[in-house]
């Protein structure tokens, strides 16, 4: 059974009005537990609707949100729960900082689930270091911390609630490279520590190719395409045309394969992509 699953899912903002437009449209979707999911989508495409939709922000016009095979807007839900079993982070979640110290702020969402302090001081450490804080980091002013640093202490915050799914809109958007790769590298070893669900909404092409199971594309309000990363991209044609650009290495062996030079694997990651060369030139990857 699916942890999350979207029924004939739709929504419609501002009915009725001049300016009512349909975000969701029909989505039928089933995520497993345990996979890394990147979505991925033009602006407009519905992505952070759906996403609000999982964590029960947002109640559908129509449809059904199945969380472990119960739907979160029936009655007898109660939602609060939901939201700590869905967690989800904004897009810039520093700015959702607010208490006096680093580790009073990754405390709150633990206090709210009506814990004991010894469970609730467990898991401000154990995602603090997770996320690369220090000891004397959850001693700081959210605001004596860096960019980068805010951020993933916003990320601990939720990860301390040791929800089921873990939704983040746009987690790297603002940072420099060496920022985003580490908040990344960071998400990727809590997934594989923790076996807990990731939802990655991300305009980097490289960013989820790099760290999903699988892709999520949504265009117009519509899933467009749900499959492993090698699947999605070996619709290079499709994507481009939804004005989604492939990963750079991708575009490289494509150019490649132009050129007569191909290679029976389709090519999404720098790592994968330096391989087959290195294989190729070694003539073990014959020519096909």
């Amino acid at each position: 059974m699916p942890i999350l699953e979207a029924k004939d899912l739709t929504y419609t903002y501002s009915i009725g009005s001049p300016f009512e437009k349909t975000a969701i449209d029909h989505i039928n979707l089933q995520i497993e537990e345990g996979e890394f999911v990147g979505v991925i989508g033009h602006t407009g495409s519905g992505k952070s609707t759906l996403m609000q939709m999982m964590n029960g922000l947002i109640e559908p016009t129509s449809g059904q949100i199945l969380l472990d095979g119960a739907d979160i807007w029936d009655k007898k839900t109660d939602r609060r729960k939901v939201r700590f079993q869905v967690g989800l982070v904004f897009q810039y979640p520093e700015y959702q900082l607010f208490e006096e110290t680093v580790y009073q702020d990754i405390a709150f969402g633990p206090k709210n689930m009506k814990l004991s302090e010894a469970e609730i001081d467990r898991r401000v450490r154990e995602t603090a270091e997770a996320v690369g804080l220090t000891e004397e980091h959850l001693k700081k002013a959210p605001y004596a911390l860096s960019g980068g640093q805010k951020r993933r202490a916003a990320i601990a915050g939720v990860m301390a609630m040791e929800p089921k799914v873990l939704i983040l809109d746009e987690p790297t958007a603002g940072l420099d490279p060496k920022g985003r790769t580490k908040i990344l590298t960071q998400l990727q070893a809590y997934h594989k520590r923790t076996g807990c669900t990731i939802l990655l909404v991300s305009h980097s092409m490289e960013d989820v190719a790099r760290y999903a199971s699988k892709l999520l594309v949504l265009s117009q309000a519509k899933v467009v395409c749900y499959d492993t990363p090698s699947g999605v991209f070996a619709q290079s044609q499709s994507l481009e045309g939804m004005g989604l650009a492939l990963p750079q290495i991708t575009r490289i062996f494509n150019g490649l394969a132009e050129k007569g030079i191909r290679f029976d694997d389709e090519v999404y990651t720098v790592k994968y992509g330096a391989e087959l060369l290195k294989a190729r030139l070694e003539g073990r990857n014959p020519e096909c």
